[in-house]
């Protein structure tokens, strides 16, 4: 693997037991993130950190999160000090962008906002946020890209409303498929969501106490990593495409995708374990 090529203000830290620590870190402005879609902005860096832990086999689950009240503040809307990151000779900081028009500006949000977003929702392995506060704009849609969100009671949702936008990207899409078109509905109208009620909407998987919001995330790293690794990778790809898909179209990815893990060195070390009684231990292929 090459080295990964790290900035400040994301932090990858990998663990020994399998899960790998990825935490905006600007603390002082509620973690609002750096940039918009250049190499080095906030967004483009945590897909490619994604992919790094993807890659790595001793990576099992990534979670995402912040440094300190907020989990991400979204848009820099007060422009970011950026001397100290030595940013590309590219990085536009998050001035605005009308070079060639609107159609132009157009072309630019969609291949490149939305397409790194999406990137988020591609990775293999299993992703959580944990949403330890306020998630904001962007901040939002990164966490609903992935597969899984545990908040507290410190948690916040808020939309694009302060910044003069709609929800864009993660949002228009995951909200209404979490939490139904009513109440999608209702917080595109308020733009703004607390901890309790996205977890009652089943926009959070679990509301848990602040203070035991990692502990709890923790636990449920283990749990993921008991089971085969391409059994959760598998397992994500056939579910995020039946999302969009048709019941028999679903029949056909299950069974093409079973015959496949049934001849896995998982699938083998899976039955072996359960017959000899002892934990597996799983290599992901």
């Amino acid at each position: 693997m090459e080295p990964l090529d790290t900035v400040p203000y994301l932090l990858y830290e990998k663990e020994d037991n399998g899960i790998l620590w990825i935490k905006f870190n600007r603390p002082e402005k509620l973690n609002a993130a750096v940039g918009s879609t250049e190499r080095t902005g906030t967004l483009a860096k945590v897909g490619e950190y994604m992919r790094a832990a993807d890659d790595d086999p001793d990576v099992k689950v990534i979670v995402l999160t912040g440094i300190g009240r907020g989990f991400c503040a979204g848009v820099d809307v007060r422009g970011s000090d950026l001397g100290e990151f030595t940013p590309d000779d590219n990085f536009r900081g998050n001035a605005p962008y009308d070079a060639g028009g609107l159609d132009a500006t157009r072309q630019r949000f969609y291949y490149g906002i939305t397409k790194l977003m999406k990137d988020i929702s591609y990775i293999r392995k299993p992703t959580i946020a944990m949403v330890n506060g306020v998630a904001a704009g962007f901040g939002m849609d990164m966490a609903l890209q992935c597969d899984i969100r545990y908040g507290s009671e410190l948690t916040r949702f808020i939309a694009y409303q302060q910044v003069g936008q709609i929800i864009e990207n993660g949002g228009a899409y995951y909200l209404t498929r979490l939490a139904g078109l009513g109440r999608a509905l209702e917080f595109a109208f308020t733009g703004h969501l607390d901890g309790p009620t996205a977890a009652e909407w089943g926009v959070l998987n679990r509301l848990v106490p602040s203070d035991e919001l990692e502990d709890e995330v923790r636990a449920l790293c283990g749990r993921i990593m008991q089971n085969p690794p391409l059994v959760s990778w598998i397992n994500k790809r056939v579910i995020r495409a039946a999302m969009d898909s048709t019941l028999e179209t679903t029949a056909v990815l299950t069974s093409n995708a079973s015959p496949i893990l049934q001849m896995s060195a998982d699938a083998d070390e899976a039955r072996a374990a359960l017959r000899e009684r002892r934990a597996p231990e799983f290599e992901g292929r």
